[in-house]
């Protein structure tokens, strides 16, 4: 990979956070049979019947759309990546996540952030699909992709998982994507009190557990205005009309539903920006209050 400074970069989706532009990497659209596997009490009628949904977010159909992506910043001079999605040639139990041949680090680097050139890489929690591009193959082996940064999650996190009994995928998964970052020393555990963890000036991870025991939502602030991207504290923004719809691989799932109501109750209202990690194009809102919960707001980005 070159060193060379950073290209000029090209049309990737983006919006602007006070002095900061996030920029969206996508990976790739999750087919439809995602949503009644992922958030099985999501069906169709209850989903058809937040007419808000449509067309961004779901069909008339009430089938929900929900894609695999990153996002990528530069702040305080660090080039940072929050989730580094599926990731190519992984062996995946799942079939949608099985062996892919994207095209994501050509999309990262047109945005203006080769791997060489990232700094941080914040994962939101060590799931298969949001730590395939952690590595990369090169010579038959699973090696960092950014061999320059440091990656970061929660200790909560890691702790969790280096205790739990893990069936095969999983255990595979830690051993492509997990322990080479940790073999190469590459990554760091950051304690996440109640209150959140400052990682850097403008930027801090917000503990929302239940997904995963460990799990965090990042936010980031410039000038006065602030986004939040949420990881897998939400799936999709049907979640918002029905917060106590979760996720079939939440760990706890009661646990879940508090801190997706606790999250959106912070958002609801303001002018904080919203960044669904698996949220389908325009991928980007704010919270409302709606009936007796919420809706999202979309926000489209600056580029297309």
């Amino acid at each position: 990979m070159s060193t060379a400074p950073a290209p000029h970069p090209t049309a990737a989706p983006s919006w602007t956070v006070g002095d900061v532009t996030v920029h969206r990497i996508d990976e790739t659209p999750l087919p439809p049979a995602t949503g009644p596997w992922l958030l099985p009490d999501a069906t169709p009628d209850l989903v058809a019947a937040q007419d808000w949904l449509r067309p961004h977010f779901a069909d008339a159909e009430g089938t929900l759309r929900i894609d695999s992506h990153s996002f990528a910043f530069t702040l305080g001079g660090l080039r940072i990546l929050v989730d580094t999605g599926i990731g190519n040639g992984k062996q995946r139990a799942n079939p949608a996540w099985h062996d892919l041949n994207t095209d994501y680090l050509h999309h990262l680097t047109a945005a203006g952030f080769p791997p060489d050139s990232i700094d941080l890489v914040i994962l939101t929690h060590l799931h298969a699909d949001h730590v395939g591009w952690n590595t990369r193959k090169a010579d038959g082996d699973w090696v960092p992709t950014f061999p320059r940064a440091r990656y970061l999650t929660a200790r909560t996190e890691r702790e969790f998982w280096a205790g739990y009994d893990m069936d095969e995928a999983r255990a595979q998964m830690f051993r492509d994507s997990v322990i080479p970052v940790e073999e190469a020393g590459l990554l760091d555990l950051v304690d996440v009190p109640a209150q959140g963890a400052d990682i850097v000036p403008g930027l801090s991870l917000l503990p929302t557990p239940g997904h995963t025991p460990g799990h965090v939502a990042v936010q980031l602030t410039s000038r006065g205005r602030t986004a939040v991207i949420t990881g897998d504290c939400i799936h999709h923004p049907v979640q918002l009309a029905h917060p106590a719809i979760g996720a079939c691989v939440d760990i706890d799932p009661q646990q879940s539903e508090t801190s997706r109501r606790t999250l959106l109750a912070s958002l609801a209202g303001t002018d904080t920006l919203v960044l669904g990690t698996h949220f389908a194009p325009p991928t980007a809102g704010h919270v409302a209050r709606h009936e007796d919960d919420y809706r999202l707001s979309p926000v489209h980005p600056d580029t297309p």
